[in-house]
């Protein structure tokens, strides 16, 4: 469905231009149709609304929804662009030159100057009876009926900060496009580096613990204000990592959103959890290699990739750029973490509302094994990414950015611990 714009001819006017030249006895050389050469009309311009987008799936409870939130997204980023355009003014002083009158800032002065010309002019000045009152209540211009829309979310937005977190192998660089579009948006956002994950040099080999691995994220916590929440994201075994972190500090994690991610129960490993699909998915196990630092005869250190199957295992739907950029920044994982099981308790982190998120082309997690997480550790939502792989971040950025910030505006539920 789409807008059509009219076609306006000019054949009425040549019609006048003809009676003219006629009447002032010009001969007219165009007396026969055929010899009329027609101007034709300006082309009929269709503009179509409708556009492909990302669709969103989400599920509440037992049913999945299909949902399309462009214009709902559209909305949010025209309210959030009045609000930071609102603020700049503000902090510029130059709010002053969108003001729609004089009459509104100085009406004394524009009044008396109004009465003085009346006067020179000898005329009357109409009643005031006659005239609609002018007040500060008059509805303003459209744009400034935006902006004022748009500041009521300024304080909201100043306070909501992601914090992302990486999955095995991948280090906060992987999140490069969603951080760039969320602070485009106005969020804060941190991406952290696990130990010995990306920028953070320490060897894989050498952690053993989930407390050492997840070390960096429980740091920055612990030093953001105790006043302030943030929403945790955790992708692949970065779910453990940010469970972790949803037990040691509930009081600064307002949401949890898993993506493609491991959502475990309490006394669960990720171990455990992955060994479901073995006999699955061979082709991510082929591409998995074990490295043994202790030897042979104890258990392994680390899981590295195989670099000429990485990119069916983790990237089949991701630009050959960030392909790339991933074989060239990818570390190994840490096996120990991997075999910790998790504390979780339903005051901690069973008071925090979680979201998951599913990537349909995902060869890494199938599918089928998100869907064995969700349903033994049942989330708030679940949202659906169709034609993403395990690394949606980097394959589909904009349908999980749309799905973060739609997760952000959910509003928070008045209290979910047990008593």
């Amino acid at each position: 469905m789409g807008n059509s714009l009219a076609c306006f001819s000019k054949k009425n006017q040549a019609t006048k231009i003809r009676k003219k030249f006629n009447k002032n006895n010009i001969p007219s050389t165009r007396r026969s149709s055929s010899n009329i050469r027609r101007i034709p009309p300006p082309p009929c311009i269709s503009r179509s609304t409708s556009r492909k987008s990302d669709r969103i799936i989400y599920r509440s409870s037992s049913r999945i929804i299909d949902h399309d939130i462009d214009h709902d997204y559209i909305r949010e980023q025209a309210r959030v662009a009045a609000a930071l355009l609102l603020q700049h003014h503000h902090q510029n002083g130059t709010f002053s030159q969108f003001e729609r009158s004089v009459s509104l800032r100085d009406p004394l002065n524009c009044s008396s100057r109004k009465q003085k010309r009346y006067n020179n002019n000898n005329i009357m000045p109409r009643s005031s009876s006659s005239r609609r009152a002018r007040s500060q209540s008059d509805s303003l211009p459209h744009h400034l009926e935006l902006l004022r829309q748009g500041s009521r979310n300024v304080e909201d937005l100043n306070h909501k900060h992601f914090v992302l977190v990486h999955g095995g192998g991948f280090g906060a660089w992987c999140w490069y496009k969603t951080t760039t579009l969320l602070k485009e948006s106005g969020y804060h956002v941190d991406a952290i580096d696990l130990t010995g994950s990306g920028a953070h040099f320490f060897d894989s080999n050498n952690i053993s613990t989930l407390s050492q691995y997840v070390k960096p994220l429980i740091d920055f916590l612990e030093k953001f204000d105790d006043d302030k929440k943030v929403i945790l994201v955790g992708h692949d075994i970065g779910g453990a990592c940010i469970s972790y972190a949803m037990e040691l500090y509930p009081s600064k994690v307002s949401a949890a959103i898993f993506v493609a991610a491991a959502m475990l129960k309490s006394g669960q490993s990720t171990l455990d959890m992955f060994s479901v699909q073995l006999g699955l998915n061979n082709l991510c196990q082929r591409a998995q290699i074990f490295r043994y630092a202790n030897g042979k005869d104890q258990p392994p250190t680390s899981i590295d990739y195989d670099k000429s199957l990485v990119k069916e295992v983790l990237f089949n739907q991701t630009p050959t750029k960030d392909v790339e950029l991933a074989s060239v920044s990818m570390r190994q994982v840490p096996f120990g973490p991997l075999t910790e099981k998790l504390s979780l308790s339903s005051t901690n982190y069973g008071s925090i509302p979680r979201f998951y998120v599913k990537t349909q082309d995902d060869f890494a997690i199938p599918a089928s094994l998100q869907e064995v997480m969700i349903d033994s550790n049942q989330p708030e939502q679940v949202f659906q990414i169709k034609g993403s792989d395990h690394s949606p971040f980097l394959s589909k950025p904009q349908a999980l950015h749309k799905i973060l910030v739609e997760i952000s505006n959910i509003p928070p539920k008045m209290n979910l611990k047990t008593i």
